[in-house]
């Protein structure tokens, strides 16, 4: 495993709820990316940690690779891997997303 692959391992397991995404919660850097922020803040998730992936090109590849997942943002909860924005959306729409939150 790759020093950057052991990081986001540590980050994601480490840390309740994780969002990789392009910018920070506060500027988010693309619609998606945002929207992800939007849906955390609708459950209550104030301070989401998140990861901006434009910081650093090795973690930008390295999350795509260890979620085998192609798009950012994605979204860690307890150090699993929930999915991107549509997903998340999908979630939320449900209730499911609610659900998984609340139990930290």
């Amino acid at each position: 495993m790759s020093d950057v692959q052991t990081w986001i391992k540590e980050t994601v397991t480490s840390t309740p709820v994780v969002l990789f995404m392009k910018g920070t919660a506060q500027f988010p850097q693309c619609g998606f990316s945002g929207r992800a922020i939007q849906i955390l803040k609708a459950c209550g998730v104030d301070n989401v940690a998140t990861v901006n992936v434009l910081d650093d090109a090795e973690v930008r590849q390295g999350i795509k690779d260890y979620s085998n997942w192609p798009t950012i943002p994605q979204l860690y909860v307890k150090g699993e891997f929930i999915g991107g924005t549509d997903i998340m959306n999908e979630m939320y729409e449900s209730g499911e997303l609610q659900t998984l939150l609340k139990n930290d």
